[in-house]
């Protein structure tokens, strides 16, 4: 720290000193303490402390104060900065943080896309489906590693492509105009409104008052029941984003685990990655439940002349569906347990707060109404010709001219504008990865490789199932997966001699639990990751071991029950 200390010398001007501590003292000499008395000069440098910052940002300031020391001179005193650190040394100011991207990740997500840049093309591939390959693995290097914000990393590998000549602007960035990623960040606004009327609390605390006596039944009760609104509702963005994220983020809050503050151990990271694995499942269980399982049953037909009907899949899929439903919560509950298990006072402490709520405000009324109507239009709005997208839309203009939510609010919601971004980005570039052939030189690269081995058509069977789920990583909707390798797939199968039916009975149902693989795999991912409860790392992991379990029921549990009702 600096202090001034009078002495017998010429006094310097002020604009004259380069640097300065922000903390100053002013120390008269002896000889003169007596005959300072209270003045302008005394008031002068009593102030000095507070006023020294804009003397040396403004020189007018500077020469105005050095007048009002021109009494010093005439006495023969200076003021004069002396140093007074406790190590007799000068203080170093503290040295501003990096703000930038981490380098290490962001050198990796470099590092992959220049290597593949310039591995020679394969043969049946083009140059442009090859460079856009590797900017989209560069950038999903970059979404693990995370050098920036998600939103940002997805930001540039589209600037990348752009500047490659890889894709268009207009192709860069076509899939903002996609209806999914609109949803999702509605549903985000949505959750805003939910929290802010205290409807979520007055749901959730309902929810624990019947069901809170441990984190497990909790769990289980959010299960089934997003798994019965399943069939009823076929988005599974809608679902999640506008029913039961809302409600999760209420209970997680209401439970005293928040994000930020180290306690989204208590109950968030568990919760809310369990209603995301089973979230697929349930999407698995019905034809109605996912918007692209029509789009399954639709190739079937057009690829073996067989159709799936309604009560054809629920028939096949409940017996796996029912016991994936039980096994993975319970799986996760036991390798990532929350740390709140149990809570006996819970339902009680629940009760007592829903009285002291009181009876509903006019907003909790006006946010229910909308959710209702909301919901009302995803269950039959395709009788009307409106979309899940259009009713999310409405649904939210109503809250905005109530005033049950703000614009501004919605614009505070950073999250659901990241994820905007980046899931849109991520549509854009894997859907040209399709465009451009490189999905279809897949598929048949594939086909060749398999049906050359000469195996039985289990095992072969087998092999295709994997190689079609876990390509899926390269895939940002299911939509776009089924389209691209489906018809591809099952062909290969039935010409092996698997049964088509059962092939395509098996394939429907992967294409809706490969979702659980990423955070941006199915439309619920963004949502339930854009919570910030589970670090992506987990996510990924997780996933990946979630996935392993559901192959293993499906075609295990799955194959047996099939067996029995005669689908192979």
């Amino acid at each position: 720290m600096a202090s001034l200390a009078f002495t017998a010398a010429p006094l310097p001007s002020l604009r004259s000193r380069t640097a300065v501590s922000k903390s100053l003292l002013l120390k008269p000499s002896p000889r003169l303490q007596a005959q300072t008395r209270p003045g302008p000069l005394r008031t002068a440098a009593l102030g000095f402390n507070k006023t020294l910052s804009p003397l040396i940002a403004f020189p007018k300031l500077a020469d105005s104060a050095a007048r009002d020391f021109a009494p010093l001179r005439s006495r023969g005193l200076t003021v004069k900065a002396a140093a007074a650190t406790t190590g007799g040394g000068s203080i170093t100011p503290a040295k501003q943080p990096w703000q930038g991207a981490a380098m290490k990740p962001l050198i990796a997500s470099i590092a992959t896309g220049v290597i593949l840049w310039f591995v020679p093309t394969p043969a049946g591939v083009t140059k442009n489906a090859w460079q856009l390959l590797a900017i989209f693995l560069a950038t999903i290097v970059g979404i693990i590693t995370q050098p920036l914000p998600l939103g940002a990393v997805a930001l540039l590998g589209l600037g990348a492509s752009v500047l490659t000549k890889t894709l268009t602007f207009a192709a860069a960035f076509s899939a903002f105009g996609d209806p999914i990623p609109w949803l999702i960040a509605l549903a985000f606004f949505f959750a805003r409104g939910f929290i802010k009327t205290g409807l979520g609390n007055r749901i959730a605390y309902q929810f624990v008052s019947l069901f809170g006596s441990s984190s497990l039944g909790l769990g289980y009760s959010l299960v089934f029941s997003e798994a019965l609104l399943a069939p009823a509702i076929p988005s599974v963005s809608a679902r999640a984003g506008g029913i039961f994220l809302p409600l999760v983020k209420s209970l997680c809050v209401a439970c005293g685990s928040n994000v930020g503050d180290g306690t989204e151990g208590k109950l968030g990271s568990w919760l809310m990655l369990t209603c995301f694995q089973t979230s697929v499942i349930s999407s698995a269980m019905f034809l109605t439940a996912m918007a692209a399982n029509p789009l399954s049953a639709n190739l079937t037909f057009n690829t073996i002349k067989k159709t799936i009907g309604w009560t054809d899949w629920a028939t096949a899929a409940i017996v796996p569906g029912i016991v994936s439903l039980i096994v993975v919560p319970l799986l996760l509950y036991l390798i990532y347990p929350p740390s709140v298990k149990s809570s006996p006072d819970a339902p009680k402490l629940a009760k007592e707060r829903l009285e002291k709520m009181g009876p509903m405000t006019k907003n909790e009324t006006i946010m229910a109404g909308t959710l209702f109507l909301t919901v009302g239009l995803w269950i039959f709005g395709g009788m009307i010709g409106v979309d899940a997208v259009t009713a999310a839309i409405l649904g939210l203009s109503v809250l905005l001219v109530t005033g049950v939510v703000t614009w501004k609010e919605c614009l505070a919601e950073s999250v659901a504008w990241d994820t905007l971004t980046w899931f849109a980005a991520l549509i854009a570039m894997a859907g040209y990865l399709n465009k451009y052939g490189l999905i279809s030189w897949f598929s048949e690269t594939v086909v060749k490789f398999v049906g050359g081995l000469g195996l039985g058509w289990q095992p072969a069977f087998g092999i295709l199932v994997l190689l079609y789920f876990y390509s899926h990583y390269f895939f940002a909707s299911g939509a776009a997966h089924i389209g691209a390798m489906f018809t591809a797939f099952l062909s290969v199968a039935s010409a092996l001699g698997t049964p088509p039916y059962f092939a395509a009975m098996v394939l429907s149902f992967l294409s809706n639990l490969m979702g659980g693989l990423t955070h941006y795999g199915i439309g619920s991912a963004p949502v339930f990751y854009g919570a910030g409860y589970v670090p992506l790392a987990q996510w990924w992991g997780y996933g990946f071991l979630m996935s392993v379990v559901n192959i293993i029921i499906w075609l295990g549990v799955g194959g047996v029950w099939w067996k029995f009702i005669g689908l192979w």
